[in-house]
């Protein structure tokens, strides 16, 4: 598989070969025909990509506002790393996709190999897209054709809101593709529309399509126009379907618009607002959301509920379904639309027209590979590798981000043989498997597991799939390293135990409690080793809000906050008290109609067997200023207190007052290395595997306290 990314950090345009996804329950994967590049939306990006850092930060102030907030509670350091890090990471270009279905996943109906589709994926020769964002192409409209729907969708979903009745005066402002589009259909509904912009070119169109125009570029004043256009009574309704960093046409559309008039705002522009141009008129001001109901919804976009159709009449994909109505009956005519048409292969000689010639509109790109010869499951990355099985060869399974800032470069810092990165989507491990030094990429994750040549495999993929992989790489005989949880469920965490023990050769477990191997952490142990007495933990997870619709949250897939998360600081508090937790107390935050997750706001006590106890507060409700992990111990007339995994403090410990980092250090790379050492010298792991199965244990009764409240 082929696929167009985007350098966020140099600016650079790259066809990255990689390995074709996997087809999954309720996607479809489709052999691509033809893609359209959005002219608006992929010229920003790439001229965002080729902009330097403070040009970068000017565009995007809240950014710089988040990041200042990281500096204060992760320290300078910490969070440049996580800043370049974003920025390495190339983006996907393109959304507007034609081809033929080559496989449906579980649970897809209405689709079979062969059909025609229509669909959001990117510009790749495979693309794997969730059955919602799909619909078949009607015989009589092409290819060509087709691959507009989604860009006039989002028109439709702006025309949608603004509610144009027959005979309204509404103008259009911006007539790039979606502008122009706009108009077509704007025209369909009997509506007076009048187009703006500055390329005369662009208005010719709109003019070939009905509208009357006005040209600011030309001195003509749009105000004036729309005051005209309208008889003088002001305009209907007006969509900016424009780009740009001036506050001019949301104050042009309320000067022209009459009382309670409407306003949409499909595009990108400026918006400082004057309230005076509101207020006298009561205008009404919306944004419109992409291409329409179900947008950036999981629920609809990828786990495939649709909404009801008589309460939610026009989703995007029903959307998708007018726009190619409108094809095949002539509504809508994009034929002199298109502008270039350039083979895949030369794609990057599209994106050079697309930055350096700002008239073009259509371009599209056209693929032509035999689609048999896409859909390989494994690329090298690097065919020189040289591996000795006298020492760690390590697969990894995801290649997210986690996996790919803290955890891959944390094994090749420990010496790890990096053999195989395997994803279901292929790109990624394309991307960050040639950054590591990793000698395959793979989607094939069973083939990747069953490799002869691989003796460890390291498991970083959503929380759900932990305990089936880690069985698998148990059962295949292989070192396991997952990072947390080991399991979601009771079940589960019986189902890899049972593995474990039935194992003939007991390989090495290990789940990612990183924070034990933290430099502080093992001093503040150290410390306490020398106290015989009990000791008092608090600590303090200052988490901050996710939204309840994120996967981390959903108990099947995440498997919740707690489970996901807090099982850290379960971990941290039984190393330091070095016994068993023998009793478990859990209180959440009670019901509350401003809070859809309460689970997530909870206090945790813990008892250990030495007559020690601890609380852990895991809060998603407090401010991002405050430290994100304080650890507090008191023992013997003495305190610790560790802020962030930076500042370590001592409170009446004799020859121990504090231990500062200049930089965070939550163990990764410690964690790591303690790991591939123990395969390395076959010696015991450096958690032992009943403290992993009882910190799981006690994780999971944990959250059933909570849910049971």
């Amino acid at each position: 598989m082929k696929q167009i990314l985007q350098d966020m950090a140099k600016g650079g345009t790259t066809i990255a070969e990689a390995p074709a996804p996997k087809v999954s329950s309720g996607t479809v994967l489709i052999d691509t025909a033809i893609t359209l590049i959005s002219a608006g939306t992929e010229r920003s990006l790439v001229d965002f990509g080729k902009a330097s850092m403070i040009d970068k930060a000017r565009q995007q102030p809240e950014k710089v506002k988040m990041v200042l907030e990281k500096v204060k509670t992760d320290g300078l350091m910490t969070t440049v790393d996580a800043v370049k890090s974003k920025l390495a990471q190339p983006l996907p270009l393109g959304y507007c996709n034609v081809g033929v279905v080559a496989e449906v996943g579980r649970g897809v109906d209405g689709f079979k190999p062969g059909d025609r589709v229509l669909s959001n994926g990117p510009h790749a020769d495979v693309v794997r897209v969730a059955k919602n964002l799909c619909a078949k192409v009607p015989d009589n409209v092409s290819n060509e054709e087709a691959v507009f729907t989604v860009v006039a969708s989002i028109g439709l979903q702006g025309i949608r809101l603004v509610q144009p009745t027959l005979g309204e005066s509404v103008v259009v402002t911006g007539v790039g593709l979606i502008g122009l589009l706009t108009v077509q259909m704007l025209r369909a509904q009997g509506c007076r529309v009048l187009a703006i912009d500055y390329d005369q070119s662009k208005l010719e169109l709109a003019k070939q399509f009905g509208a009357e125009i006005c040209n600011p570029g030309q001195g003509e004043d749009p105000v004036a126009a729309g005051m005209a256009f309208s008889g003088g009574d002001g305009i209907d309704a007006v969509i900016i379907t424009a780009s740009t960093k001036s506050n001019d046409p949301v104050t042009q559309a309320a000067r022209m618009s009459r009382k309670r008039g409407r306003i949409v705002l499909v595009g990108v522009v400026g918006l400082e607002l004057n309230r005076a141009d509101f207020y006298e008129k009561e205008l009404t001001f919306q944004v419109s959301c992409s291409y329409g109901p179900g947008r950036y919804d999981p629920a609809y976009e990828e786990q495939g509920h649709d909404y009801p159709k008589a309460f939610v009449r026009w989703t995007e994909q029903r959307n998708f379904v007018a726009i190619l109505d409108m094809m095949s009956s002539g509504v809508v005519n994009v034929k002199p639309l298109i502008s270039h048409k350039i083979a895949f292969e030369k794609a990057i000689d599209a994106y050079d027209i697309l930055t350096n010639d700002k008239t073009a509109l259509g371009i599209l790109l056209q693929y032509c590979s035999e689609p048999g010869s896409r859909h390989a499951d494994s690329v090298v990355l690097s065919a020189e590798t040289t591996f000795f099985k006298s020492a760690p060869v390590v697969g990894f399974v995801g290649a997210g981000n986690y996996a790919s800032r803290m955890l891959i470069p944390a094994f090749k810092a420990a010496g790890a043989q990096l053999h195989t990165i395997s994803t279901s989507g292929g790109i990624n491990g394309v991307v960050h498997g040639e950054k590591a030094g990793f000698s395959h990429a793979t989607t094939d994750t069973a083939a990747m597991i069953n490799n002869p040549d691989i003796n460890t495999v390291a498991i970083v993929t959503r929380h759900n799939s932990h305990s089936r992989f880690v069985i698998d790489a148990l059962q295949a005989g292989k070192h396991v390293f997952v990072e947390k949880p080991l399991a979601i469920t009771s079940e589960e965490l019986a189902q890899v135990e049972s593995a474990y023990q039935v194992a003939a050769i007991k390989p090495q477990l290990m789940v990612g409690f990183n924070r034990r191997f933290s430099p502080q952490v093992q001093k503040m142990k150290a410390l306490l080793s020398a106290v015989k007495e009990p000791k008092s933990f608090i600590m303090t997870m200052n988490a901050g809000g996710i939204p309840a619709d994120h996967w981390t949250q959903d108990n099947l897939i995440g498997g919740g906050r707690i489970i996901g998360e807090a099982c850290h600081f379960i971990d941290l508090m039984r190393f330091l008290a070095g016994t068993e937790i023998v009793s478990v107390q859990a209180r959440r935050m009670g019901d509350n109609p401003h809070q859809q997750i309460t689970e997530d706001k909870a206090a945790i006590i813990l008892g250990f067997a030495d007559g020690s106890f601890g609380t852990i507060n895991y809060f998603a409700n407090g401010a991002a200023s405050f430290p994100k992990e304080r650890v507090e111990v008191f023992t013997a007339g003495r305190v610790l207190q560790l802020d962030n995994f930076i500042k370590l403090k001592g409170f009446g410990w004799p020859g121990f007052n504090k231990l500062n980092l200049w930089k965070q250090d939550k163990g990764q790379n410690a964690c790591a290395a303690a790991f591939l050492d123990a395969i390395k010298h076959g010696t015991p792991g450096p958690i032992a595997i009943s403290e992993l199965f009882e910190v799981a244990r006690v994780t999971i009764q944990v959250a059933e306290q909570l849910r049971a409240q």
